[in-house]
């Protein structure tokens, strides 16, 4: 529920990053884009951020807002780290996939997000959880080190961007676009 929170608020900034960078592309402002970049993330990363410390402040009480039981209370305030881990990362990865889409990089971030999610979240959950028996903590831990590598991953490409290029890869786009636009008969 309160991932959910998180990720709903998140997914909001990825569209509207997404948006806004291929707007400013399209529109030849490559310091606007940047801007909207730093600005989104920021945002985003600073709600997550505050609620992962909330987790982490509130971790055997926070359990109780959703049940009375002893044993429940008790595994959350086993799992509150990774569910704070979870919040923090998943307020900045959809943001920042939303920049990739706005530069119009849909395919790179296709495989970055498959790679992290089949090639490393899934089989270190099943290893950490299964092989090391350390269960539903190992297996959340697997998937949130997918996670991280895909945000580290994100981060590496929106921090090497060259904007004039992207601005450049804009306009070339749009040019096709309104070349074929040009061949089709209404």
């Amino acid at each position: 529920t309160i991932l959910q929170w998180v990720i709903s608020v998140s997914v909001g900034f990825n569209a509207a990053v997404s948006v806004r960078v291929s707007n400013e592309l399209g529109a030849g402002h490559p310091k606007s884009a940047a801007f909207s970049v730093v600005v989104a993330t920021g945002l985003s990363f600073a709600l997550s951020a505050i609620v992962a410390l909330f987790i982490i402040a509130f971790q055997n009480q926070i359990s109780y807002a959703f049940t009375d039981g002893k044993a429940v209370s008790d595994a959350v305030a086993v799992l509150a780290p990774l569910l704070a881990g979870s919040v923090l990362l998943n307020g900045i990865q959809p943001v920042l996939s939303g920049v990739a889409v706005g530069c119009g990089w849909q395919a790179l971030v296709a495989y970055v997000n498959i790679g992290c999610y089949y090639v490393i979240g899934i089989p270190l959950g099943f290893l950490l959880g299964f092989t090391f028996s350390l269960g539903a903590w190992g297996i959340w831990g697997g998937m949130l080190g997918g996670t991280l590598i895909q945000t580290i991953v994100l981060i590496w490409l929106t921090a090497r961007t060259n904007w004039l290029k992207e601005v450049d890869n804009a306009r070339t786009r749009i040019s096709k676009w309104n070349n074929m636009i040009d061949h089709i008969n209404f």
